[in-house]
């Protein structure tokens, strides 16, 4: 059934107070990666779990119950995102990194004004939440755009708006103005705020080559004060940032020397480190967001994952934006990240099924510093995926192994059904229930219409 054909009431998909979610499989990604059968998931009041377990050995149920067919996981969590880039889909499309930046990308994004981040990012949070994607970790401008399309749409963010000092970008304000910005919403409302604390707020210095030195540690600093994410390009191509490189050793190395790795720290991509970057960000807590789609259609290299997570750096999975990666799918970032972990290491179980799920879930929540996403257990936010199992990707679905390596290798986002965020369900048969998707196509593709013009 569409959106468009169900009931105003149904059509709100709200959950009104507490119910109980009964699946014949549940996949809490604990850190064994558990299969659980004939399960239950408790959700009370506030959108919170307050149970995950059989159904044999649950407690009575005090509130309604939803018998659903298939399985639920945690919904999950892209670390790296430019999701407004929508609009720019397919823009330069056969161009490296920097002149894909330069010649393209930044003269259209010069284009872009408010009204259409907000309208590009609604269509984007639909993409998402329609594979599964509760949780985007977005570094892009026009912050209250942003804010009101996650708010429309109902899914999450860690919004880490753009700092830049970059030619064309003093449009939007200086470097101090756009750190005092950040700073200032935070002091306001807090780090986390609305519904669900459905908005956090962090600060997205872009890169160390389109940043002076003092301005990537004074934004550093300002993230400590307020335990906000830092969240900034990293080591993405060789050729972004020779003259940081020729001073410093590396983009790690630089960040450390002007004390800009303490802290929540998240390193996009970090493709372009060596022996040493990677102990120096394990040894600082850094964390590294994995975008191996993007990387590889620009070209820019293949990170070192396995490295990374043998040294004990936290990594999760990303995107990056649609106008590069060009889908907003993690399921298929997954795969490729552990084709590619595989092929590079000559190990055929360099990432295994399991550890793949883990990273588009628990794991991506542990790189952001959110212990409260990412898994199904009682205390975290109920943020969660239905998953159909009638599929012909599970030949084995009753094999707990089988039906893990289907789910990721085989399955994917196309098996997604419903989702909860906060423990309202906001797609309901692969509909948004608060906005009409058709709407929202229409509105994004005259946007990109303007931008092209």
């Amino acid at each position: 059934m569409t959106g468009e054909g169900r009931k105003p009431a149904e059509r709100a998909g709200r959950m009104d107070g507490a119910i109980r979610l009964v699946a014949p499989v549940v996949l809490p990604c604990d850190p064994g990666c558990s299969v659980l059968r004939d399960a239950v998931v408790d959700i009370d009041g506030d959108g919170r779990i307050a149970h995950v377990g059989p159904r044999a050995t649950a407690p009575a149920p005090t509130t309604p119950v939803r018998e659903l067919p298939g399985a639920l996981l945690p919904g999950l969590v892209n670390t790296h995102a430019h999701t407004p880039m929508i609009a720019l889909r397919g823009m330069g499309g056969d161009l490296p990194l920097m002149r894909w930046l330069q010649e393209v990308m930044w003269p259209a994004e010069g284009r872009l004004e408010a009204a259409d981040v907000r309208v590009a990012m609604a269509s984007g949070c639909i993409e998402l939440l329609r594979t599964g994607c509760t949780t985007s970790v977005e570094m892009y401008f026009f912050t209250d755009a942003v804010i009101d399309a996650v708010s429309a749409v109902g899914s999450r963010v860690v919004l880490t708006p753009g700092i830049i000092a970059a030619p064309g970008w003093d449009r939007l304000g200086t470097w101090e103005q756009m750190r005092d910005d950040v700073s200032a919403r935070i002091d306001a409302t807090g780090v986390r705020s609305g519904p669900g604390e459905r908005i956090e707020l962090g600060y997205g210095p872009h890169a160390a080559y389109t940043l002076p030195s003092n301005a990537l540690a004074s934004v550093a600093e300002h993230a400590r004060a307020r335990n906000a994410l830092m969240h900034i390009h990293v080591a993405e191509t060789m050729e972004e940032d020779r003259a940081q490189r020729a001073e410093h050793g590396s983009v790690p190395a630089l960040l450390d020397d002007v004390g800009a790795l303490g802290g929540r720290v998240l390193a996009a991509h970090g493709v372009h480190l060596s022996d040493d970057d990677i102990a120096l960000l394990a040894s600082r807590g850094a964390a590294v967001a994995h975008c191996p789609g993007s990387n590889a259609k620009l070209a820019a290299g293949i990170a070192r994952l396995t490295a990374l997570r043998r040294a004990g750096v936290r990594v999760g999975l990303g995107t990056d934006g649609p106008a590069s990666g060009d889908d907003l799918d993690l399921w298929a970032e997954a795969r490729l990240a552990g084709l590619l972990a595989r092929v590079g290491s000559g190990d055929a179980a360099a990432l295994t099924a399991g550890e793949l799920l883990l990273m588009s879930t628990r794991e991506g929540a542990t790189a952001i510093g959110r212990d409260d996403l990412g898994a199904l257990e009682a205390g975290r936010w109920a943020d969660l995926v239905h998953v159909d199992l009638d599929d012909a990707a599970f030949v084995a679905p009753e094999d707990d192994a089988q039906l893990l390596s289907n789910l990721v290798w085989a399955g994917g986002s196309r098996l997604v059904r419903d989702v909860w965020v906060a423990g309202e369900q906001v797609l309901a048969d692969r509909s948004p229930t608060r906005v009409d998707q058709r709407a929202a196509t229409t509105a994004l593709r005259a946007v990109a219409a303007r931008i092209r013009g």
